[in-house]
């Protein structure tokens, strides 16, 4: 494990989360995702993601309300959402805003930190910016699948933690509008790290 992580994880805190979710999307950049499993610790820099909205937002899956899938996006900030699609790929979330206002951060693309030769042989490449540089790229690595959707993620096991820094410059940060998707995908409410190249899409 990079010997720059803290000894003691430190989550980010539920008020984190219980904000705008753009803004959320936007704070989230240059975090650090940490993923417990079998003893070791799967960690990757946030470097991509994606803000979705509740039932003003077509390209929610809250955009119905409440549904048995959505359901989570209405509780409590700072849980995770993890959803099956394209009958391949899991895609991890980031529960936000006040509950029962839905909202969520999909985590898009991870610089991976540690644990990298599991991250090879789960991702069947060598290629270290192939093995997170996606949604579901990211979660098949990490061995993340439905089974973590609903955790709490200001607990130490699957937690997302920011590493303290004395430099206070500003991460470049790009703004674009969401890919991948038919609906709403004018929204720009994609952000990215610009000088990395671990993102899924410049």
């Amino acid at each position: 494990m990079d010997p720059s992580f803290p000894a003691s994880i430190k989550p980010l805190k539920r008020s984190f989360y219980e904000r705008n979710t753009a803004v959320v999307a936007f704070e989230l950049i240059g975090k650090i995702l940490s993923f417990k499993q079998d003893g070791k610790i799967f960690q990757g820099q946030i470097v991509e993601t994606e803000a979705y909205f509740g039932t003003t937002d077509p390209a929610s899956h809250a955009f119905r309300g409440p549904t048995p899938r959505a359901r989570v996006m209405f509780g409590p900030p700072g849980f995770s959402y993890v959803y099956f699609t394209y009958g391949n790929h899991h895609c991890l979330n980031v529960v936000t805003e006040k509950e029962t206002v839905a909202g969520a951060v999909l985590v898009r693309a991870l610089k991976p930190l540690s644990e990298l030769e599991t991250m090879k042989k789960r991702r069947s490449t060598n290629d270290i910016r192939k093995l997170t540089d996606g949604p579901g790229k990211l979660t098949q690595a990490f061995g993340i699948t439905r089974e973590h959707s609903g955790r709490d993620l200001t607990a130490e096991s699957f937690c997302i933690i920011e590493i303290e820094s004395k430099e206070k410059t500003p991460l470049p940060i790009n703004v674009t509008t969401r890919i991948g998707i038919s609906r709403a995908k004018e929204m720009p409410y994609r952000f990215y790290l610009t000088t990395s190249p671990f993102v899924s899409r410049k």
